[in-house]
């Protein structure tokens, strides 16, 4: 089991990473598009130190993964030494594959658009394998470890450094297009994790109320709180049932509850994380 566990976790780091190094040399690098990442600053680099991007990558990689080693864990550093190894591995076989790749769009807004949105799905599989790409990730990893901030907070702070030092070898627009990109690679890795771990916290109030609670827990497997309440306008008791569900099995709970009870009054708010035991034993 925990071997099957293990290989799960680097397949999917692997294409984590796969995901990213794409993103990085079919949009970032055609489009000089300094982006708040390790990348960005070999693209940086290279200007001064005439070598391949996929070799300056790797430097700075092995930098950054000494630090995540060192201040994250032993875990963490393991998982992404292999990722950082495979990161320049994969723009290396880009570059003998398609040398001088141009720019797919032509357009260099299109192009950091494609590549924020491509490199934060890349991002988010490896974030939730307790990983990263390598560089600058790793650094957010610190940031997201020592003082809390969102992982997309963390991975904007670390980028805009990036950024900024782009002035001194590109022009005003690469600049302006690599700080914005940044900030809006932040945002949207916020959202995909969020949007992975977002459910839905359901308040019913009914007078069928032990039907609907025996095909919670039942049908969708889900835990239920039962609560008196009494009315403030008639000081009648009723029984409210409060349950934690997935989207999907929100859809189903409001068709079941439609049925059985048109008068039903139901509140509805959003959770963007349940920690704890949430999932029935066997669910998924």
């Amino acid at each position: 089991m925990r071997k099957n566990k293990v290989l799960k976790e680097y397949a999917l780091i692997t294409i984590g990473i796969f995901i990213v190094a794409a993103a990085v040399y079919f949009f970032m690098v055609p489009g000089n598009i300094v982006m708040g990442s390790v990348t960005g600053l070999a693209m940086v680099l290279i200007k001064v130190v005439p070598v391949p991007l996929s070799v300056m990558t790797f430097i700075l990689n092995v930098v950054c993964l000494v630090l995540g080693y060192l201040l994250v864990g032993k875990e963490f550093g393991g998982k992404t030494v292999y990722a950082s190894v495979l990161m320049p591995g994969f723009l290396n076989i880009f570059e003998r594959i398609f040398p001088n790749q141009p720019s797919l769009t032509d357009n260099i807004i299109l192009d950091a658009l494609s590549f924020i949105i491509i490199v934060s799905i890349g991002q988010v599989i490896m974030f939730n394998q307790n990983a990263s790409s390598g560089g600058l990730d790793v650094i957010a990893k610190i940031l997201n470890k020592y003082f809390y901030f969102d992982l997309g907070k963390s991975v904007t702070i670390a980028g805009m450094v990036i950024v900024v030092s782009s002035v001194f070898f590109y022009d005003k627009v690469t600049l302006v297009v690599g700080a914005l990109g940044t900030y809006f690679n932040g945002i949207v890795v916020d959202e995909y994790i969020s949007g992975f771990s977002r459910k839905k916290k359901v308040s019913i109030l009914s007078k069928e109320y032990e039907e609907i609670k025996d095909y919670i827990m039942k049908e969708l497997k889900r835990g239920v709180t039962i609560y008196t309440a009494r009315g403030g306008y008639d000081d009648v008791e009723r029984t409210e049932l409060v349950t934690i569900v997935n989207k999907n099995e929100y859809a189903l709970l409001i068709k079941h509850i439609r049925e059985v009870d048109k008068e039903a009054f139901i509140t509805v708010a959003t959770i963007s994380e349940v920690v704890g035991m949430w999932n029935a034993p066997g669910r998924k």
